[in-house]
Order: structure tokens, then C-alpha cells, then sequence
């Protein structure tokens, strides 16, 4: 008889091991993320608009406009008094006008509202003009009984005549009251290496008296008057005076301008590499 091997089906079975290899986890290296040109933009406004809190309210000072005139000039100054309050109105306003270098004429503007009351010094040398010689000068103009509310502002008008030619600027003192009995006074003048003051006097520059051809009236020399304020403005810094509010306000600008130029470069920039 014939035998035949045959594998056992144990043998034939034969289990087959395979080795499980693990590899190891690599991080994922973070991917920066790339500016889209509406992040950039809204960054740029974001911080113009931070630009233009923060400076605004900076310039709510009273002020005196125009902030420059020509020595022995005859002009009409404007006191701009912003109500700063929370809840109160403002019931009265005084300027002083500087006797040191008196004016030989001074007249308020009557304001609807409000009654103006003028007062004078007798001066301790008189005063020569071209008007003939004055021995007392106006001190002090008062504005009562009206109401500037919260948030708003009202302008107050005094006629000068002439400006003085002995000095390069007149700080004209005003005092703000309340009608829940809060006084500001815009009394202060600017130090040289500290901050602006908080309550700033207007300051009014002299420059050089213009030519007899050119005349001295505010309409003959409103031209130079608005030039010579502007560039004033843009030379002062920040010390507390009318000027201050057209610093602030100009370099506001100008920052502005420059963050809006660097938007729209930065998206044209994107546009191209995309």
C-alpha cells in the first residue's frame, strides 16, 4: 500500500508574524497668518480713529481766533468758550484784557442772551495814539446771564483798536463759571520743558507791524492774518494757547494721512502678490 505524506493541518497553518512599525507624531509647525487686505484696512481705520479720539478733545480750550495779528492792527478777536460739564450749563464769562500793554479801544459785542458789562483801569501812563491820548483802557470784559449747554459752544466778539507795538503777544485771561457754581479759569501759560497746561490762557502772537501802504484794518490784513496764523499754528507745539487746538488738529491730520496712505499701499501690495 502506498503512504503519502500529507502535512498535518497544524503544519499547514503556519502562522505568519508581521512586525507593526509606529511611527512617531511630527508637529505641525504653526503657519503664520497671512494679512488679508480687510484686516489691513480695518487696522488702519481702527487706528485713525483712535488718532482722532484722542486729539479732539484735547482742543476743547477757550481759544482766541485769530491767533495772530499784525502789531498796531485793528481787528475783531473772537473768544470761542466750549462748555466742558457733564450736567451744568455756562452762565458767565470774563476776559481780561492786559493792561500792561494796554488798548486804547475796546468794544464787546452784544450776544443775544446775554448782558455785557465793561470795566476800566485808569492807566499810570497814557496811552498816544494816532486817536488822540487816552488815561484809561478797558480791564476786563463780562458776559452774563446767558447759557451755553453741555456740549456746545458759544462764540464771544471784542472790536480792538490798535493792537500794541511794544510787545509779541497779549494773554488775554478768561474765567468760565457754571451754573452749579463750578469757576474755570484759563489762566495758565506754557513752561518751557513741561506739558501743556490744563487750563491753557488764549494767547494772541504780534508779529511785525505791515507797511503804511498796506494798512492796518482786520479786512486789509486778513490775508496776512490768516497765513501768519496758520503757520503759527503749524509752528507751536502743544503749550496751551488758540494755537494749540490747530496743532493738535493738523498733526491729527497729518498722522491720519499717513496711516491711510500706508493702508492703501499694504492692499495694493497684497492685490499684486495674490
Amino acid at each position: 500500500m502506498l503512504h503519502l505524506d500529507v502535512p498535518s493541518s497544524s503544519a499547514r497553518r503556519k502562522t505568519t508574524h508581521r512586525k507593526t512599525t509606529h511611527r512617531k507624531a511630527t508637529p505641525r509647525k504653526a503657519t503664520p497668518r497671512k494679512a488679508t487686505p480687510r484686516r489691513t484696512a480695518a487696522a488702519a481705520i481702527t487706528a485713525i480713529a483712535l488718532v482722532a479720539a484722542t486729539a479732539l478733545p484735547a482742543a476743547a480750550h477757550v481759544s482766541v481766533s485769530p491767533d495772530s495779528l499784525p502789531k498796531g492792527a485793528t481787528a475783531e478777536l473772537t473768544f470761542r468758550v466750549p462748555n466742558e460739564g457733564s450736567s451744568a450749563t455756562t452762565t458767565q464769562v470774563r476776559v481780561q484784557i492786559p493792561t500792561d500793554h494796554p488798548i486804547a479801544q475796546v468794544l464787546p459785542k452784544q450776544i443775544p442772551g446775554w448782558t455785557v458789562t465793561v470795566k476800566t483801569t485808569t492807566l499810570a501812563t497814557p496811552l498816544k495814539t494816532d486817536d488822540g491820548t487816552f488815561t484809561t483802557a478797558v480791564s476786563e470784559v463780562d458776559w452774563t446771564g446767558g447759557n451755553i449747554p453741555v456740549g456746545q459752544y458759544e462764540d464771544f466778539q471784542i472790536s480792538v483798536d490798535p493792537l500794541p507795538k511794544d510787545t509779541g503777544r497779549l494773554v488775554f485771561k478768561a474765567v468760565q463759571t457754571y451754573s452749579d457754581g463750578t469757576i474755570v479759569r484759563w489762566i495758565d501759560l506754557p513752561e518751557a520743558g513741561q506739558p501743556g497746561p490744563d487750563h491753557p490762557a488764549p494767547v494772541l502772537t504780534l508779529t511785525a507791524a505791515e507797511s503804511a501802504g498796506a494798512g492796518t484794518s482786520s479786512t486789509g490784513s486778513g490775508a496776512a492774518a490768516a497765513a501768519d496764523s496758520a503757520a503759527a499754528a503749524a509752528a507751536r507745539s502743544s503749550g496751551g494757547s488758540g494755537s494749540d487746538t490747530a496743532g493738535i488738529v493738523l498733526g491729527a491730520l497729518g498722522l491720519a494721512a499717513g496711516l491711510a496712505a500706508l493702508a492703501l499701499t499694504l492692499l495694493s501690495r497684497r492685490r499684486t502678490e495674490s
